[in-house]
């Protein structure tokens, strides 16, 4: 077990299995550290393993901080209510509640208290990354699994900025999403069809839009006995098997030095005999390695990407792979990006601050015309609006069977009876 894995079930067992949410407040830091010590010692005890003293030493310090150091900020995170909280210099807090954005009245004394609390966060993260004006942005996870990012003077011009997205357990299920209204039962059954199957899928969609979360519960619908690696540049995604190797990418140091790349990291990943790669979001010339791969044979890929519709998120597909200056004709990659793409699925955030899926898109290379195809397998239509502000539509499904429906029947992966018309 990693210490990262060791540190969130600690900071699980401590949330729903004591009354640390209760008396962290009327703790001191050294009182707060005997409790968790305590906890600890408990946790070994029922579930029958041992912690060296400098793992546990590593792990009470870093739980300690997390709690200690958000300043200001701490009935924000406590808030299970608030998904995200955006500090714009001292004066300024907006958190996102139910998919809005308001401005709360907390604020910071001045611009050195919030850059003390700043570094005390980034202190508490453990992730051994730095942030100063010689290197004035840094991205890092917390202990809770939540995700930060800084930037400072000079490159921020109202004093110190730090993004934190909240990482919350509440959607772990695809019964979660079905309840929320993201998605209905059809599109459901083919997306876990499509895990079991090897379907290599594109989850993509605006920031904050809801991709992470949907790969992560569609993720548990993978076979247990696959060997699955992860490469993310930020720790995000949360899969429930036992079977996964996470790695990250690592930035230069004050040198310049020591950089690694999500190139370099997948490039590596294919040594590591893997049965699926899942890239946290696709950014540049990891894209080409992740296309090559599955011609080659390593099917069953998934990865995120922002783009506005599934047609956008081709189209960067196909710019990102120009950019790296693979010397093919344009159509010759659109070629190649359609067939080593199954299935696009694109989430957005509407106006009434509920996540929906929008899309899931059919990506083929017709021969008989001799151009790319994206069809909707499913799409979202919007009706209107009730009075209550919540946008009205429902789910339309094209019932022609996508381009990859051999792939179910290869992996003998059985859709509902009459699910297409076949």
């Amino acid at each position: 077990m990693s210490e990262t894995d060791l540190r969130e079930r600690i900071n699980r067992y401590l949330i729903k299995e004591t009354d640390f949410l209760k008396v962290k407040d009327t703790m001191n830091e050294e009182q707060l550290r005997n409790f968790v010590n305590q906890s600890i010692s408990d946790l070994c005890h029922q579930h029958h393993f041992q912690l060296d003293f400098e793992t546990r030493a590593e792990v009470i310090r870093a739980l300690v901080s997390a709690v200690t150091s958000m300043g200001p900020l701490r009935p924000l995170m406590e808030d299970p209510t608030i998904s995200e909280i955006m500090v714009n210099g001292a004066k300024q807090i907006y958190i996102q509640r139910e998919g809005r954005i308001y401005k709360s009245d907390i604020k910071f004394e001045n611009n050195q208290e919030l850059l003390h609390t700043v570094q005390k966060v980034l202190a508490g993260s453990g992730s051994n990354k730095r942030v100063d004006e010689s290197s004035p942005y840094v991205d890092f996870s917390l202990a809770d699994g939540s995700r930060v990012n800084i930037i400072l003077p000079p490159c921020s011009m109202v004093g110190p900025v730090m993004t934190i997205r909240k990482f919350s357990d509440d959607i772990g299920t695809v019964d979660d999403l079905l309840e929320l209204k993201t998605m209905d039962k059809k599109i459901a059954t083919l997306l876990i069809a499509a895990m079991k199957a090897k379907f290599n899928i594109i989850f993509c969609g605006s920031t904050g839009a809801g991709k992470t979360t949907m790969l992560n519960v569609f993720s548990r619908h993978i076979p247990s006995h696959e060997r699955i690696i992860t490469i993310e540049d930020t720790p995000e995604l949360r899969l429930v098997q036992d079977h996964v190797v996470s790695l990250a990418s690592k930035p230069s140091n004050i040198e310049g030095k020591g950089e690694i790349t999500m190139r370099e990291l997948f490039v590596n990943s294919l040594r590591m005999r893997p049965d699926r790669v899942i890239i946290g979001e696709i950014r540049g010339d990891e894209l080409l390695d992740l296309i090559q791969s599955i011609s080659s044979g390593h099917s069953g890929s998934l990865a995120i990407l922002h783009s506005e519709t599934t047609e956008d998120c081709f189209n960067r597909m196909l710019t990102i792979m120009l950019m790296t200056g693979i010397q093919l004709a344009t159509n010759e990659i659109q070629k190649i990006i359609a067939k080593s793409i199954d299935l696009i699925v694109h989430v957005e955030l509407f106006m009434d601050g509920k996540r929906r899926v929008t899309a899931v898109s059919d990506v083929y290379f017709d021969n008989k015309t001799e151009k790319i195809v994206i069809n909707d397998v499913f799409q979202f239509k919007q009706s209107g609006m009730s009075k209550s502000g919540e946008v009205l539509g429902e789910w339309v499904m094209d019932k022609t069977p996508p381009s990859c429906i051999q792939k179910f029947h290869k992996h003998m992966v059985k859709l509902p009876d009459g699910f297409f018309n076949e």
